[in-house]
């Protein structure tokens, strides 16, 4: 397969990567800056997913990860706290990153014959996780999950199954170091759940380990 992962310099992103590229696959991963493996995509810069299709040239892409995102508001307090440029900068990466790259990329999806796009989102963005704080990370993943559901509508008729995700609260820079499971647990969970969608399930949105996930 053909795969292309944003946001993969480090944590997830750069584990999913790496079990890809273990599995034979051939992997385009992404981040900010350029690295040896990396070729280097800023999802808030509106021209920079043209460049990554380009680069691309007229090969299909059978799965897109739009990994690359942003928890600007973490420890921020009501009173005095989130600014209008973390909504900002939050919503631009979560959200309009994860569409604009979705639509640059969207003619090598359709080169494939059975494309899928996996939207990491979070179970902070369900209605049903709503215990106040972090009101930029939960809006924009809540963004992000309702993106993901009506593209899954809209390209459906066209073969190309979208699936939303939870990875599960993980041990990195995000997450910290009192998490509930590693990063590798969660990239090989959630490397099973892009596996296991397709057309019959798209629009689903599933924790990294395979679990229905309230909206």
């Amino acid at each position: 397969m053909r795969i292309v992962i944003t946001g993969a310099s480090r944590g997830i992103g750069q584990a999913m990567m790496k079990a890809y590229q273990r599995a034979g696959h051939e992997v385009t991963g992404t981040g900010r800056q350029a690295g040896t493996d990396l070729f280097p995509l800023d999802v808030t810069d509106p021209a920079s997913p043209a460049v990554l299709a380009a680069h691309l040239g007229a090969r299909p892409v059978d799965l897109l990860v739009c990994n690359a995102g942003i928890y600007s508001d973490k420890g921020q307090n009501l009173e005095t706290g989130f600014a209008a440029p973390l909504w900002a900068e939050g919503f631009a990466t979560n959200v309009t990153g994860v569409f604009l790259t979705i639509q640059a990329l969207l003619p090598h999806l359709l080169r494939a014959p059975a494309a899928k796009i996996a939207i990491i989102s979070s179970q902070m963005g369900s209605d049903t996780r709503a215990p106040g704080g972090s009101y930029i990370y939960r809006a924009s993943k809540a963004a992000a999950l309702n993106l993901g559901r009506n593209l899954a509508v809209d390209l459906r008729p066209r073969g190309i199954a979208v699936g939303i995700y939870h990875p599960g609260w993980v041990q990195t820079d995000m997450g910290g170091s009192a998490a509930d499971i590693t990063v590798d647990e969660s990239a090989s969970g959630l490397v099973a759940r892009f596996a296991a969608l397709g057309l019959e399930t798209t629009g689903c949105f599933e924790t990294w380990d395979g679990r229905p996930h309230p909206f």
